[in-house]
């Protein structure tokens, strides 16, 4: 029999595999993120980077940057929440990769608990600043785990 630990890791791995599906829904060209935000076991929001509602679906300029309005993964899952009737409080962000400092301290203030991440980004700022807060911050990548 499964002892919690384990459930929980298959559990992890599985939301992680759903954010990279979501990802797939990015019009971005340079990285596709996507996130989930998980509580109780249902997913209670979700957000894939990309430009805000309205605007057209091209993320990056002539030269290939990133335009500066393009919204990420966590922030668009979050801002969601603010729409709908459900709040993140206590509840776990799956992201396919790791949170921006920015977006960090949107995790802080939603009161997410718990941030599980897919694949590290050359700035770890973010991820200090949720330890930081005490946010219990997981890196986990699928890839390396046998798929059940």
């Amino acid at each position: 029999m499964e002892n919690n630990d384990e459930k929980q890791l298959k559990l992890d791995l599985r939301y992680l595999r759903m954010a990279r599906i979501w990802a797939e829904n990015s019009y971005c060209k340079r990285r596709k993120v996507g996130a989930l935000v998980v509580k109780k076991k249902m997913i209670i929001s979700d957000g894939y980077n990309g430009t805000p509602s309205g605007f057209e679906n091209i993320c990056e300029d002539d030269n290939n940057i990133t335009k500066p309005y393009v919204l990420h993964a966590e922030a668009n899952a979050i801002t969601k929440l603010a729409r709908s009737h459900n709040n993140s409080e206590g509840s776990t962000l799956y992201v396919t990769a790791s949170p921006c400092i920015e977006c960090s301290k949107l995790i802080i203030q939603a009161g997410i608990k718990r941030v599980v991440y897919g694949e590290k980004y050359r700035l770890n700022d973010g991820i200090e600043l949720l330890k930081r807060a005490n946010i219990e911050v997981i890196y986990l990548n699928p890839d390396e785990y046998q798929q059940e």
